[in-house]
């Protein structure tokens, strides 16, 4: 194994923040891809009208 790949396994603090606070780095992956979608479809013209953002 490199030491620039590790596992997750041998990253406790890591698995325990994932825990705590959840996955920020799989939400940030989420919305970017989201957001990419939503790009390429206004620059082909099929842009749907934004959402508002949720009432909390």
């Amino acid at each position: 194994m490199k030491p620039d790949s590790p596992r997750n396994e041998e990253l406790p603090i890591y698995e325990s923040l994932i825990r705590e606070r959840g996955d920020v780095v799989e939400e940030a992956r989420v919305v970017a891809e989201e957001t990419q979608h939503q790009m390429t479809q206004a620059l082909n013209g099929h842009a749907a009208p934004p959402s508002r953002p949720e009432a909390h």
